[in-house]
């Protein structure tokens, strides 16, 4: 039960997010600058930037993991090979 909760969270979150910003890009440069309708939303040059930080912050996570997991299974292999050879 309490995954499915989860789940519908995230979902509706996912949903939110989507919304917030499809109106955010697409439809706002159509109202009126002095609209109040504004006032929900931060800069257009925003509109690019965060979406460019979080493929770079994302993209450093990913590739820190994979670098980790990618040193740690070399040194198991070469500890394998030195304890063989020692053998």
């Amino acid at each position: 039960m309490l995954d499915r909760l989860v789940g519908l969270s995230m979902l509706i979150a996912a949903t939110a997010v989507f919304l917030y910003y499809t109106i955010w890009t697409l439809f706002m440069p159509f109202v009126d600058e002095d609209h109040p309708l504004h006032s929900f939303f931060p800069p257009r040059v925003w509109a690019i930037r965060i979406p460019v930080i979080l493929v770079i912050l994302f993209s450093t996570v990913v590739g820190s993991f994979l670098s980790v997991v990618m040193i740690r299974s070399n040194r198991k292999k070469a500890l394998k090979a030195k304890q063989k050879k020692a053998s």
